[in-house]
C-alpha cells in the first residue's frame, strides 16, 4: 500500500523533515472528535513533532498533556501520510510524515501545560472540513471507515 501525500512538493527548495504523531479522540459515541485551534486559527488533531529519542507513544503522551491536559490509551494505528507545505511563521519548507493513530479511551488529568491553543470538540464530518492539513483530513477518515 502506498503512503498517501499531500500539498505540493516544489522542486529545488531543500525541506525540513518533521515527523509528526497524531491521535483521533473522540466522544458522545465516537459521534464528536476534538481538535487543537493554533494560535492563527487553524486546527490540527492532537500531537505533534517526535523529539529526539521519543517513541510515538512517548509523543502523544507528552502531547496530549500539552495541548488537551488528556491522558489516553493509544488503539488502532491507521497509517502514514505525508505532507508537504511552507510554514510562513517559520519560514521553512517542511516534509511532515504524520503517523495517525486512535484513542480507545481517555481522561482529563489536569489543565493544559501549553496556554496558546484552543480545544474544540466537533461533530466528525464537521471536524473533517475544519482540518488544516490534508494528512490530518486522510487520518480522520481512515478512523471514520474503522468505526463503520
Amino acid at each position: 500500500m502506498s503512503i498517501p501525500s499531500f500539498g505540493t512538493k516544489v522542486e529545488k527548495v531543500e525541506y525540513k523533515e518533521r515527523d509528526g504523531v497524531h491521535i483521533v479522540i473522540s466522544r458522545n459515541n465516537e459521534s464528536e472528535i476534538v481538535l487543537i485551534q493554533a494560535p492563527n486559527g487553524s486546527y490540527f488533531l492532537p500531537g505533534g513533532e517526535i523529539e529526539a529519542g521519543e517513541t510515538h507513544e512517548d509523543c502523544i503522551k507528552r502531547e496530549l498533556i500539552e495541548e488537551l491536559g488528556f491522558s489516553a490509551v493509544i488503539g488502532d494505528y491507521y497509517g502514514q501520510a505525508d505532507e508537504y507545505y511552507y510554514s510562513s511563521h517559520r519560514k521553512t519548507y517542511f516534509y511532515n510524515p504524520a503517523f495517525i493513530y486512535g484513542a480507545k479511551s481517555w481522561q482529563k488529568i489536569g489543565e493544559p501545560t501549553e496556554k496558546t491553543n484552543g480545544i474544540e470538540w466537533f461533530p466528525v464530518d464537521t471536524a473533517i472540513k475544519k482540518l488544516k492539513r490534508g494528512s490530518h483530513k486522510w487520518g480522520v477518515e481512515q478512523w471514520k471507515k474503522a468505526q463503520a
